[in-house]
């Protein structure tokens, strides 16, 4: 080799969307239970918001970066962050650092929150639609999950809006699920061992 010779090396990363879908389909499961009734209080979904729903997504973030992936990065970091967030409010209507700052609680703020992630949430469903099909359902599922939060929180409708946010996140960690074993399987296999669907081709040719 020459001297001063430039040579290209291009690193090749793992697809990191089976660990992110991984934890988003395990915080879903254990929040969805809450929601559905099937268990009571916040306290032990906090580990699997913070560990599952927000570190595993934000590791997916910055690895789908490195892959010039600006989907992946914003949707995974998104959500990661969505999950940090949520976890402290829990601590902090739970008391963690305070009595006066669980006092100082308006609840609305939380619903704003909401409908701000009900925004970003439509758009990455925009783009889901020309990733495949089972993130494209994957965002719907969210879009309904943070219309049913938003509803809930201002007394719109609240007892159909718990229950659309409720089953609409039981089937985010169903789908999920389904979703995190294809990318692996199917990269494992070398094959199409799942099937996740077409994008649907109506945005990008």
């Amino acid at each position: 080799m020459k001297m001063n010779e430039v040579q290209n090396v291009k690193i090749t990363n793992a697809d990191p969307s089976a660990l992110g879908l991984f934890g988003l389909a395990i915080v879903t499961l254990v929040a969805s239970s809450q929601k559905l009734g099937m268990t009571k209080g916040v306290s032990l979904i906090i580990p699997w918001a913070v560990f599952l729903g927000a570190f595993a997504q934000l590791f997916a973030c910055i690895n789908d970066s490195k892959r010039n992936n600006t989907f992946g990065t914003t949707a995974f970091g998104g959500y990661a962050f969505f999950w940090f967030g949520v976890a402290m409010t829990w601590m902090i209507q739970l008391g963690v650092f305070g009595e006066k700052l669980a006092a100082n609680i308006d609840i609305k703020q939380l619903g704003f929150a909401f409908i701000g992630y009900l925004i970003f949430s439509i758009f990455m469903t925009i783009g889901a639609m020309e990733t495949n099909k089972v993130l494209f359902i994957i965002f719907v599922l969210i879009d309904c999950l943070f219309l049913g939060l938003s509803l809930s929180v201002f007394d719109v409708m609240k007892e159909p809006a718990h229950s659309l946010a409720a089953y609409s996140e039981i089937l985010i960690s169903i789908v999920a699920f389904y979703g995190f074993a294809a990318c692996v399987l199917n990269a494992h296999f070398g094959r199409v061992f799942l099937p996740v669907g077409k994008p649907f081709g109506i945005f990008k040719k």
